[in-house]
């Protein structure tokens, strides 16, 4: 009697427990099916001269898998509870390397399959990212150059000696740093413009100046709208043996308040304004919204930035940037207000090269409606270019490099060719009529084809 009474138990107990397993489930498969559905929004692509980025705009944080295919050059993603949202078709590609970004055939129900077709086998960096700034979910692909890699493991060789810099009548090298681009936007302005554009129009206006003078030569660390590591930025200068880097940027603060033009050089120590240390975390800010596959991989440039600011070499670019900034600054009073009268010091990545002076030129605050509207203005961003450059060239007209040409001549030869005048070639030059007068021992300003005209350097 008592053995079928707990017989009649266990079978009721497992009566329930079925039930309760059954009922278990209904519930988590309703939850899985209430779930959101995360939707792809956009597909952005920024070719660069180093890898070439692709970008998925996306609801949620994105759960996938991937793979390639080698004989065909495919990159296929798998996406969990995902769908389309936007029109892949309209897609323009720039670059050689991504030919068509395209749907293909879930392997089940509920996926999304992204298929990217290349023109080569390259193999991908793949990671996620959390919402930032203008941004919310995405997922980056970055197709890194071969070319790039290996570069970037033999930075050590590219450190620029003296010896480098003594071929004959060489070209004086100034790296213009057009600050942020691509994925980073840098700062947001007030009515909603992209620091990155307006940085990216005064390098480049910086850059024809100076490859208008003989002598002188340009070289930007970005073209055009992609993002440049921080080291390899430094990197880039140091290929081309630079003989100075400037950076452009344009500021932004919590607050519309601040206004004005700002110069900052490197200090060893904390910044030494609110400012300075507003950028200082900027910075890092920056990193993380352009850049986390350099960041990722930048320990063997970490190493040697570590090893080279000991170098002894670190105090002579730091005297020559404090005294190119100085002037930059006196310039920019002269043609805009400032934030501030002296120097700013803070410890920026772009700042601590060793082997070369660095600096960076806040050109103003789009977080500032009047200073925006400047910076969006074409004569405007003339005038801070022609400061720039100005202070630069009589910089090196003082100090020329050893086997430069602005140091192993002391004047220039110029041939006059038909519809210039005296002005024009003086205007060229960036020297008054009356110094070319005087050097050349003219009684007029009357000029004839195939005349020739020596420039004074200073």
């Amino acid at each position: 009697m008592v053995q079928k009474y707990w017989q009649n138990c266990h079978k009721e107990v497992r009566v329930k427990l079925k039930y309760l397993v059954l009922l278990f489930l209904f519930v988590v498969t309703t939850v899985s099916l209430a779930a959101p559905i995360n939707k792809l929004q956009d597909v952005r692509v920024w070719p660069s001269p180093d890898k070439y980025r692709v970008v998925f705009d996306l609801t949620q944080q994105p759960k996938f898998s991937y793979f390639t295919l080698q004989h065909s050059d495919r990159l296929v993603i798998d996406f969990e509870r995902s769908k389309l949202a936007t029109t892949l078709s309209k897609l323009k590609f720039s670059g050689r390397l991504v030919k068509k970004i395209r749907t293909s055939k879930a392997p089940k129900k509920g996926m999304m399959r992204i298929v990217i077709e290349l023109t080569q086998a390259i193999e991908p960096r793949i990671f996620s990212l959390p919402p930032t700034g203008p941004y919310g979910d995405r997922l980056v692909i970055d197709f890194v150059k071969k070319s790039s890699i290996s570069a970037s493991t033999k930075i050590k060789k590219t450190v620029k000696t003296s010896a480098d810099k003594k071929s004959q009548n060489r070209d004086i090298v100034i790296a213009i740093d057009a600050g942020h681009g691509g994925e980073d936007p840098g700062s947001i302005g007030a009515s909603g413009r992209y620091e990155k554009h307006i940085t990216l129009g005064i390098a480049k206006l910086l850059a024809k100046k100076i490859n208008n003078t003989p002598g002188l030569k340009a070289v930007l660390t970005r073209k055009s709208d992609y993002y440049v590591g921080l080291n390899r930025r430094s990197e880039i200068a140091r290929k081309a043996k630079t003989d100075l880097l400037v950076s452009i940027h344009a500021d932004a603060f919590t607050s519309p308040k601040p206004s004005g033009a700002s110069v900052l050089v490197l200090s060893m120590k904390r910044a030494n304004t609110e400012i300075g240390r507003f950028l200082e975390k900027q910075e890092r800010y920056s990193e993380l919204l352009g850049g986390v596959g350099e960041i990722i991989d930048s320990s063997e440039n970490e190493k040697y930035l570590a090893r080279t600011l000991i170098d002894m070499s670190m105090g002579n670019s730091m005297e020559e940037s404090y005294e190119i900034g100085d002037d930059i600054l006196a310039r920019l009073k002269q043609i805009t207000n400032v934030h501030n009268d002296k120097l700013i010091l803070a410890s920026l990545a772009v700042l601590k090269s060793p082997d070369f002076p660095s600096l960076m030129v806040e050109t103003g605050f789009v977080s500032n409606p009047q200073d925006e509207r400047k910076l969006y203005n074409t004569a405007h961003r003339k005038k801070l270019a022609t400061a720039i450059y100005l202070a630069i060239n009589q910089y090196f007209k003082k100090n020329p490099p050893s086997g430069s040409l602005y140091a192993n001549q002391r004047s220039l030869i110029h041939k006059v060719k038909r519809g210039e005048s005296l002005s024009v070639v003086a205007q060229r030059y960036h020297i008054s009529i009356t110094a070319l007068k005087k050097h050349n021992a003219l009684r007029s300003n009357n000029l004839r084809i195939g005349q020739v005209l020596k420039i004074p350097l200073s």
